[in-house]
């Protein structure tokens, strides 16, 4: 079930500290563009369909990337999207707008986002994952 307008807003208002909703929505529209032309398939369409209509149609409608960003790349990219942005205010709404997404989505849908993701997106949706390998042929 698609999380409801107001409730998306008012956590990404909440967790980027923004002083109004309408900063909240410009991070939000600005965000999940640019995360759109990054997703394919159906852990797109099964994003969309948890995310209010709004902003389910500016992550279905994006313009299409010519490659996928790095997370460093994602960050300078949102940062020139959004007027007066440095990397480090950038970072700091894509943080606020992604782990509402993120809980939106769930953790199922969340790990499959992630796997189409270059490395270092987990870190960005505030999901770090675990990188640990253990060696069980050594038999240490």
């Amino acid at each position: 079930m698609a999380m409801h307008w107001d409730v998306f807003l008012d956590q990404v208002q909440e967790r980027g500290e923004y002083e109004t909703r309408a900063e909240a929505d410009r991070a939000a529209r600005t965000v999940l563009g640019l995360l759109g032309a990054h997703l394919v398939g159906e852990a797109r369409a099964d994003l969309a369909a948890r995310l209010p209509e709004t902003f389910a149609l500016i992550l279905l409608n994006p313009l299409q990337a010519a490659e996928s960003l790095s997370a460093e790349r994602f960050v300078r990219a949102t940062a020139a999207w959004i007027e007066g942005a440095t990397e480090q205010t950038a970072a700091w709404d894509i943080g606020a707008v992604l782990s509402v997404t993120a809980d939106a989505a769930g953790e199922e849908l969340t790990r499959r986002i992630l796997l189409q993701l270059p490395p270092g997106y987990d870190l960005l949706f505030g999901r770090p994952q675990d990188t640990t390998t253990f060696d069980t042929t050594s038999g240490d």
